[in-house]
């Protein structure tokens, strides 16, 4: 039997965390390398939140909030909902035992210890074998340009303002003059599969690949490159990837992520549901394959995780 390969997996959100809950499954943990978007970070009640790296770590913990997709299962807010007696702005909802995450992160950031080093303690913590590495340790926020002139944070355009759909552009400029984070271009070069995760091209898989350095390690490297499609019929399966797909010009389907990601991938899981767009797919330059995409369950994810191997190893 030959030996597993060695996978890195751009990832943020949900999508990919679910997809990566399946990988862990398909290989062993240790052979996972997950590099996650920070775009999201920003400060909330005083402390460091990096939501995609704490959605990614806690999904593969099995602690993360079942419904939501995000937090800790059976968290309480009893922090938030204090402050919010107390006339604090209270829409980003932060739980209690979550808030303990982040005030660590902080903590450690003012003795100057980097996200990386901090992100990995937290991952042991929770006891993931999986290696979680921070796109960059530089502050680069996402911002998203509606209209009217309004500019707002990602997190303020999705958690407070319920992602509206009148997005002109997405502002990836911090994370256009970023640093790779460590660990990240070393990754990405002795990969032997490296997998886009079904996550937001735009704000997710966006900003990792803005980063100075990353797109072009991606591109160089010797492993084949799949991504698989966020979109399912037409739509996301979780967030507003329709509106910020449509505000940058791009076409809301599996074939219009797949055009975002030509010259990238060399590879392309599509949904069953989308089987239509696979010749226009292949048209484009990418291996691709359909399968079941809409991760209802682990045991889901773990097929998909298996298809997307098969198809990025099958050269």
């Amino acid at each position: 039997m030959s030996p597993a390969p060695e996978v890195v997996a751009l990832a943020g959100g949900v999508g990919a965390a679910r997809f990566l809950r399946g990988l862990v499954r398909a290989i062993p943990p240790r052979n996972v390398t997950a590099i996650v978007n920070t775009g999201d970070d920003r400060e909330f009640y005083g402390v460091h939140v990096s939501p995609d790296l704490d959605i990614v770590t806690y999904t593969l913990a099995g602690a993360i909030h079942p419904e939501r997709g995000y937090g800790l299962a059976g968290d309480t807010t009893h922090v938030i909902d204090a402050l919010g007696a107390l006339g604090h702005e209270t829409w980003f909802r932060l739980g209690d035992r979550d808030l303990a995450t982040s005030l660590h992160r902080t903590q450690a950031l003012r003795a100057g210890r980097g996200l990386a080093e901090i992100c990995d303690e937290v991952r042991r913590a929770y006891g993931v074998e999986t290696r979680i590495l921070p796109m960059s340790e530089d502050p680069c926020p996402t911002f998203v340009n509606l209209s009217g002139g309004r500019r707002v944070h990602f997190e303020e355009y999705l958690a407070r303002d319920g992602a509206p759909d009148d997005v002109e552009s997405v502002d990836l400029s911090d994370a256009g003059s970023a640093r790779p984070g460590p660990g990240v271009l070393e990754a990405i070069a002795r990969a032997d599969v490296i997998v886009v995760c079904p996550s937001n091209p735009v704000v997710s898989i966006g900003p990792i690949l803005a980063v100075p350095g990353v797109r072009d390690a991606v591109i160089d490297a010797a492993a084949p490159v799949v991504g698989v499609s966020p979109i399912i019929g037409g739509a996301p399966v979780k967030g507003p990837a329709d509106r910020l797909l449509r505000g940058i010009g791009a076409e809301v389907s599996a074939r219009g992520v797949a055009r975002l990601y030509a010259g990238l991938c060399d590879a392309y899981v599509l949904d069953e549901r989308d089987r239509d767009q696979l010749d226009d797919v292949v048209a484009l330059g990418l291996r691709a394959r359909t399968t079941e995409t809409l991760m209802r369950d682990a045991d889901v994810a773990l097929a998909l995780a298996r298809r997307t191997l098969e198809l990025a190893l099958d050269r």
